[in-house]
């Protein structure tokens, strides 16, 4: 008889404040693997969560049983681990004590707290004689993260902190690891990788380590995987094989071709009707300069960037003028993400360079509201540093998308709060704008930054890997959005992605980093 791991029957979950899932019934047992999958806001989270210890697994009667052979050996490696991780890494910064940047925790630290090593509280402690020997475990290299090892946290790409948490999800020796969305945001060579880690741990019979998987889309899934179980509306709405499922999805594709290029039309008819009606609210554009008789957005000569001689950008030049819509591509840590923050004012490395935006030399005497409110902005930064703001109600984060802040702490207009409850209800969050922003699931919340960034049409949309986390109607959505947004005329995109279907038609410019090359970058764009 095949071991039994868990099993949960008529059970609910739920948090301090109200029930989540309802009705809960679902087993896992010897030999299966499992993918969690489901809509955004559907369930599928608070399933994850309550599986890992976040949130309370209640009987719903006397003949209700929760029997969980893992208990608290279990680890997390999501979207929402890694913010949590930042905001700690930030709450410990040390920079303003210092002569320096503060890198706060080293992976090779941060992966020997689950190996004897001293906490984050007590980081400066001496690391045990095990830290030093890393390099040579094979986690360490199943992972990828070798050369990073050293690099402080915050310094690491999304990419490189998703792999180390990976690998001191694995060196823990927890017997459940939960992966949610893991590809997000990985590069080729991380996806590979990845994969190649499921496939040698998952599919091992007779391992110390079991895996569920929770996905936001259900592509690039492992061949080890068994089964599903779907959530949606706070209710399981499949649990079977996965060969069930794959021939239930196809029956669901059959019948929505039609229905979603209606669906297409209005949502666009709404966008445009929107965006028209709330002019008076997007701000009050600045001068620009002029090459070759065309304004210019965006100006860089021989930049340089970097920090403990680690060179990111190396005597880099571009320049991006209206209606050049730019895919920014590249490996995990090649500095893409450095390069917007150059533009956003996040890295001020930018006072020291030969940088122009929207006319004028940084460093020349605007201040940082000049610059943002030319600006809408959608990227990891951004959403970790809302999650500190997480009582901020969905209206108000709309409305501070006109105001460039983060939260709202002005009186609201009535025009802006009709704009904003326009606007929410074209994203599909019709009714609930009196809800905290930290009470959704992390696809949630960035379909709402991403609206915010939309609403004052602003000359340049920064949209690094905007698709983190949302599934696969509000991914679709999402995109019409922002082709719809680059149709318009008055708004650029700069784009980050690994998802070569999530690149757009209007991005004909590329820009893509080559951290291992000579020159360390490469523009493919039609002539000008």
């Amino acid at each position: 008889m095949l071991e039994q791991y868990i099993k949960i029957k008529d059970c609910r979950v739920e948090d301090s404040r109200r029930v989540l899932i309802q009705n809960l019934s679902w087993e896992m047992k010897e030999g299966e693997s499992w993918l969690v999958i489901g809509p955004n806001g559907g369930g599928k989270a608070a399933f994850v969560e309550a599986l890992s210890g976040l949130r309370r697994i209640v009987p719903n009667g006397p003949d209700s049983v929760f029997e969980n052979k893992f208990e608290n050996s279990v680890e997390t490696v999501s979207l929402e681990v890694a913010a949590r991780l930042i905001e700690q890494e930030r709450e410990l910064d040390e920079t303003e004590y210092m002569d320096k940047i503060d890198e706060g925790r080293t992976g090779r630290r941060f992966i020997a707290e689950v190996m004897g090593g001293p906490d984050a509280k007590h980081r400066h402690l001496p690391l045990p004689p095990i830290a030093e020997k890393l390099e040579a475990l094979p986690e360490i290299r199943l992972c990828g993260i070798e050369k990073i090892l050293d690099r402080g946290l915050r310094l690491m790409s999304t990419g490189e902190i998703r792999r180390t948490l990976l690998c001191r999800a694995l060196l823990s020796k927890k017997q459940l690891l939960i992966l949610s969305d893991p590809f997000a945001g990985l590069d080729v060579q991380s996806r590979s990788i990845l994969l190649g880690f499921f496939q040698s741990v998952a599919g091992k019979r007779g391992g110390e380590t079991r895996i569920i998987l929770s996905m936001e889309r259900y592509s690039e899934i492992p061949e080890t995987i068994t089964n599903v179980i779907e959530f949606s509306r706070g209710e399981v709405s499949f649990c079977g094989t996965k060969s069930d499922y794959e021939e239930l999805l196809r029956a669901r594709e059959s019948g929505k071709a039609a229905e979603r290029e209606k669906e297409k039309k209005e949502f666009l008819d709404e966008l445009h009707s929107i965006s028209a009606d709330t002019e008076c609210l997007q701000n009050e554009r600045t001068g620009d300069s002029v090459i070759d008789g065309r304004a210019t957005l965006v100006k860089m000569s021989g930049v340089n960037v970097g920090w403990d001689g680690k060179r990111v950008l190396r005597d880099f030049s571009w320049t991006v003028l209206p209606g050049e819509h730019w895919l920014i591509r590249g490996p995990n840590g090649s500095g893409k993400t450095t390069l917007l923050e150059l533009i956003t004012g996040d890295n001020k490395q930018v006072f020291c360079n030969d940088v122009w935006l929207f006319g004028n030399k940084r460093g020349s005497g605007e201040s940082i509201w000049d610059i943002k409110k030319n600006l809408g902005i959608v990227s990891y930064r951004l959403h970790v540093e809302y999650r500190m703001v997480a009582g901020t109600d969905l209206e108000g984060v709309i409305i501070s998308g006109f105001r460039d802040s983060i939260g709202l702490y002005e009186q609201r207009t009535d025009v802006e709060v009709q704009a904003a409850r326009r606007w929410l209800k074209l994203a599909g969050f019709e009714g609930r704008g009196s809800e905290s922003f930290g009470n959704l699931s992390y696809g949630e919340q960035r379909a709402i930054l991403i609206v915010r960034a939309a609403v004052k049409s602003p000359k340049i949309l920064i949209l690094d890997e905007p698709c983190h986390g949302l599934d696969e109607d509000n991914r679709r959505k999402i995109l019409d959005l922002l082709e719809t947004v680059a149709e318009t005329g008055t708004t650029t995109l700069l784009h980050v992605t690994h998802d070569a279907s999530e690149v757009l038609p209007c991005e004909k410019h590329i820009l893509e980093l080559k951290p291992d090359s000579e020159p360390m970058y490469e523009i493919i764009s039609p002539a000008r």
